[in-house]
Order: C-alpha cells, then sequence, then structure tokens
C-alpha cells in the first residue's frame, strides 16, 4: 500500500518543490498583473511558467548532451515569442501589450530556470521582475519627464474615461 502511494505521487523527472516554485512565482506576478486588469493573470502565469518548466525538465531527464537541451530550450523561446505577441494589439495606431508580451518572456524565462535547477535564483527574479512592474509605475506617477508620448496619451485616456462614467 505505501508502495503504491509512492508511485502515485513520484513525478519522474519533475519533483514537487519545483512545481510549487512554478506555483510560487507565477501566483507573484499574476497577482500583480490580474489586479490592474492585465490579460496575464494568476492562471495565465502559473500555466506558462510550470509548462515552460516541464519541457525544459523532459530535456534535461531526456538527454545529458547540453546541445539537445538548448534546442529544447530555443523552441521554447520560439513559441513564447508567438504567446506574447497574441497578447499585443493595435488601438487608433498605438500599440497595446507591450508589457504583457514581456511579462510573459520572463515567465518563461523564470520556468527555464527552474526545469534547470534555479529554483531560488527564480524567486530572486521574481521579486526584481514585480519591483519593475511595480516600481516604475510609482515614478511615472510621481516624475512627470516619465509621461510623455505614450505614456501620457494612456494616462489622458484613463483621466477621461473617469470623467465619462
Amino acid at each position: 500500500m505505501h508502495t503504491a502511494l509512492e508511485q502515485i505521487f513520484d513525478l519522474g523527472p519533475f519533483s514537487w518543490p519545483a512545481l510549487l516554485c512554478c506555483a510560487i512565482n507565477g501566483l507573484m506576478i499574476g497577482i500583480e498583473r490580474q489586479t490592474r486588469g492585465k490579460p496575464v493573470g494568476i492562471r495565465t502565469a502559473i500555466l506558462i511558467i510550470s509548462g515552460t518548466y516541464l519541457f525544459m525538465s523532459m530535456a534535461v531527464s531526456l538527454s545529458p548532451n547540453t546541445l539537445d537541451q538548448a534546442r529544447v530550450l530555443g523552441q521554447i523561446i520560439t513559441g513564447v515569442g508567438f504567446l506574447g505577441a497574441g497578447v499585443m494589439m493595435t488601438l487608433d495606431g498605438k500599440i497595446h501589450g507591450v508589457t504583457s508580451a514581456a511579462v510573459i518572456w520572463v515567465l518563461a524565462g523564470l520556468g527555464l530556470m527552474i526545469g534547470l535547477g534555479y529554483l531560488t535564483q527564480s524567486v530572486v527574479i521574481t521579486l526584481l521582475t514585480l519591483t519593475v512592474l511595480l516600481g516604475v509605475d510609482k515614478a511615472e506617477n510621481h516624475i512627470k519627464a516619465l509621461r510623455r508620448g505614450v505614456h501620457q496619451r494612456i494616462q489622458q485616456r484613463k483621466t477621461s474615461s473617469r470623467l465619462i462614467k
């Protein structure tokens, strides 16, 4: 009985600590994105990190050859580029969703890090990513020079939409 239970929870080339790390990192970035109403929320963030982790872990377990692993890593990067392109759109001649696309790149990078065994480092990178997402936003709100060009128009649109409601 004890052996059967161990077999059920044995994940083969995958590990529970790594999956937990995927979930925690995805949750932290996903909460920041979701509370802002962005397209990459909690579920998406966790799934992107977990998916890239699973593919990279399979590559590492299938071949000790780092060139084979690098090929898988390269293909993941290409595929994630298409995901990122899917969240970007043009509206009134302006491109929207570039930050969300960049977040998808970072999420995939975190999954790759975890797949290669860099769990602790992935948490540090997650915290640095949150610092950028939250810190630059605060800086833009407090430093007038950072609210020029596209950023100024976005701010004006938010203000005018509040006035209409």
